[in-house]
């Protein structure tokens, strides 16, 4: 039976930091002490921890190559608290194998100094156990799915090398809940700390990877993104969960929650196998990237040979709450490869499609985005040769150009198809054109 844990990681719950103010969260001393003896008596080969104070990466995920870490708290202004892990190497590469396409940084830059996000929850687990390893994460800017989809990653790594492991989701929640807190008191900190704390005793791990990063913004939190990883090694499983403290006398937002399995469960894969398709994330993965960091991202090497071999014209369509929010593509291939053209054509539609504002990162989360990949057009005479549900078509008169996708609702004969193609190329219902149909080959969740 697998088990994780939501835990926060304040300095000041050590006395040696807290110097008697680390009594004004007994609640949540109390709670992690459950934790590590519940973790004694799982005894774990392994310990994974995801920290947000470990390097953090604006597109890729932090995974630390080492051979053991050693933290402290000299910046707390304490020269006495000292804690030594060995990292589990063997897993982290692992993890890094599997990977399900995830830019992960396997890396040794920082992995031998452990952040006061691990250390925390770490040395309270050595009180109660210690004969275990670690595996360090960092979080990233990128998407809750992407998080959940690390978490995925983990589990099957895990089960390749049969480890039994415990994960440690380190996060603390708002940080705005108080006039005399960190950042003061915004309405946004009690809000968000509710909500959250809602999605995750209810184990709603569909809601946990969509939850508005707007909003998580505005509460000055830290434990969203360390929160999805964790959710994703269940999925597939039925998960119970139970809070064990929730506190925030300091202005910050403390919880500690238990997960742990409770069999299968084919309803609880929350990404329904959506981020298994690589065209449709590259062009999610290209859209974030562009709109968050104005960076256009490479294809990497992990992609289908056809996407990074092959050339064709790609259309990239986007929708918000069931509304087009954006499409643009290219008829015929105009970049290196399929890749390159998903790429280009993504960021192009998120925000040069004249029809619409371009899509701001609080949008990020909401969009629904489809790949047309197109066969090559072939020429026709009449209408007859046409099925609006089968092919796209071409309209074209000299320079002037409209096409039209195939299957699109609303588009039910040959005649509107035509006639909507025509008037995007600009020529008129008394002009001769030519018409070429084509084919598609459509990427979309359903």
């Amino acid at each position: 039976m697998k088990r994780a844990y939501v835990v926060p990681h304040p300095p000041i719950i050590l006395p040696e930091v807290g110097r008697g103010e680390e009594e004004k969260i007994s609640k949540t001393i109390e709670a992690y002490k459950k934790v590590a003896e519940e973790i004694a008596q799982i005894k774990p080969d392994t310990i994974i921890i995801s920290s947000p104070h470990a390097p953090y990466y604006r597109d890729a995920f932090y995974l630390a190559d080492g051979k053991s870490a050693v933290g402290d708290l000299f910046n707390f202004g304490v020269l006495d608290v000292e804690e030594e892990v060995e990292l589990d190497r063997d897993l982290a590469l692992e993890i890094k194998k599997v990977g399900l396409g995830l830019p992960i940084n396997f890396t040794k830059n920082d992995a031998n100094n452990l952040d006061h996000g691990s250390l925390v929850p770490l040395r309270f687990i050595k009180e109660a156990y210690s004969d275990f390893k670690v595996v360090r994460l960092g979080l990233s800017m990128l998407s809750g799915r992407d998080h959940y989809k690390l978490g995925m990653a983990i589990e099957s790594a895990a089960k390749n090398l049969g480890r039994n492991y415990v994960y440690i989701a380190s996060g603390d929640l708002s940080h705005v809940l108080k006039e005399d807190g960190p950042y003061g008191y915004r309405k946004e900190g009690p809000e968000f700390d509710e909500k959250i704390i809602d999605i995750l005793e209810r184990a709603s791990f569909d809601e946990l990877i969509n939850f508005s990063e707007y909003e998580a913004e505005c509460a000055k939190q830290c434990g969203l993104h360390s929160f999805q990883i964790m959710a994703g090694t269940f999925d597939g499983l039925d998960v119970s969960a139970k809070k064990y403290s929730y506190e925030g006398p300091f202005g910050v937002g403390y919880a500690v929650i238990a997960f742990r399995s409770e069999g299968e469960n084919k309803d609880r894969h929350f990404l329904n196998n959506k981020e298994l398709d690589p065209y449709i994330e590259l062009a999610r993965r290209s859209i974030e990237s562009y709109v968050r960091d104005g960076k256009i991202i490479e294809p990497t090497e992990d992609l289908p040979l056809a996407m990074l071999k092959e050339r064709a014209g790609s259309f990239v369509s986007i929708e918000e709450d069931g509304d087009l929010r954006g499409c643009i593509g290219t008829i015929g291939p105009v970049r290196e490869n399929i890749a390159e053209e998903i790429i280009g054509n993504a960021i192009s539609a998120a925000t040069e499609d004249p029809r619409f504002p371009p899509i701001s990162a609080e949008e990020l989360g909401k969009l629904e985005i489809s790949v047309d990949i197109l066969e090559k057009a072939e020429p026709i005479a009449s209408l007859d040769e046409l099925d609006p549900k089968i092919y796209g078509v071409i309209v074209s008169k000299d320079f002037r150009r409209g096409l039209l996708l195939p299957n699109l609702e609303g588009v039910d004969t040959a005649e509107e198809q035509v006639d909507i193609a025509r008037r995007k190329a600009g020529i008129g219902p008394r002009e001769d054109f030519k018409m070429e149909r084509f084919k598609v080959v459509r990427h979309e969740y359903k």
